[in-house]
């Protein structure tokens, strides 16, 4: 089993969390390794947990099964948990986003593309469509009267 890890500045926002329902899944977006070749995978790929797929030689299901280019091995993974919203803290702390299930290959690294959800942390404001990508968010609640942002982000992949 494997986690994937957030550690980040919040400012006046909590409950940081993907927006990842069956209507609208969210796609995690790593970088893959084999763990048989240790080939890394030249393109980002991306998992649903709503998605599931057949393993060769009718072994069941994952949410991503594929096969190395280079030593021809097949992989796969499976989401295991929901996602966990990240909660602010001061001094900022690692906390468990999602876990993940890998057999023959490993996520490297993560991107945080598509649509992200955080609410006030004293408003309830509900702010959608935060986008990660730049590496650091900003907005101004309206009920709280002030700037909340999100930065200084650290993604990992541990061993859960």
């Amino acid at each position: 089993m494997y986690a994937l890890t957030l550690t980040a500045e919040l400012n006046g926002v909590t409950n940081l969390r993907p927006k990842d329902t069956a209507e609208s899944p969210f796609w995690y977006t790593f970088t893959v390794q084999c763990t048989s070749c240790r080939e890394t995978h030249g393109n980002h790929i991306a998992v649903s947990r709503f998605e599931t797929n057949e393993l060769s030689g009718s072994r069941g299901e994952a949410n991503f099964v594929w096969k190395c280019k280079n030593c021809k091995r097949e992989s796969s993974c499976s989401i295991k948990t929901s996602p966990k919203p990240y909660e602010q803290n001061e001094p900022p702390k690692q906390q468990t986003i999602i876990e993940f299930d890998c057999r023959g290959l490993e996520f490297t690294s993560f991107t945080p593309e598509g649509e992200w959800l955080v609410d006030g942390i004293d408003s309830g404001t509900k702010f959608e469509g935060v986008d990660l990508d730049e590496g650091e968010w900003y907005d101004y609640d309206e009920k709280a009267n002030d700037e909340v942002s999100i930065k200084e982000f650290n993604w990992e992949i541990k061993r859960a």
